[in-house]
């Protein structure tokens, strides 16, 4: 089964939020959001809960847990041949509406210039 074509999204002044973040978390945490990052890009639209599940206005979420804390992967497809990865973020029950909006946001951004603002390619 061939893979999704996954990419990060990159803001207008090149930082890459996605990046940054994975960075600042724990390494154990890293692994799993990795590892959910892989699971996402072998299954695209198939992968479902509890490794992925859908918020709204086209934004899904990788999930992935670790010592309590729940770790979140903000994501959007772009057609059927992408997805793009936005964001992570730690959260307690739900997660925050101005996280979605933040990534609702940068799906606009993205689907108005996507060279723009794609950081690299992970090829299938």
């Amino acid at each position: 089964m061939p893979g999704t074509k996954t990419v990060l999204y990159r803001e207008d002044d090149g930082s890459v939020p996605l990046l940054e973040w994975l960075d600042a978390i724990p390494d154990k945490a890293r692994d799993k959001c990795v590892a959910r990052i892989e699971r996402l890009r072998a299954l695209g639209h198939e992968l479902r809960r509890p490794e992925a599940d859908f918020l709204r206005d086209g934004i899904y979420e990788l999930r992935a847990a670790l010592q309590g804390i729940n770790y979140r992967v903000l994501y959007f497809f772009h057609g059927r041949e992408a997805v793009v990865l936005s964001h992570g973020l730690a959260k307690q029950r739900v997660v925050p509406p101005k996280e979605i909006e933040r990534a609702i946001a940068r799906k606009r951004k993205f689907e108005a210039a996507p060279q723009k603002h794609t950081y690299g390619e992970l090829l299938p």
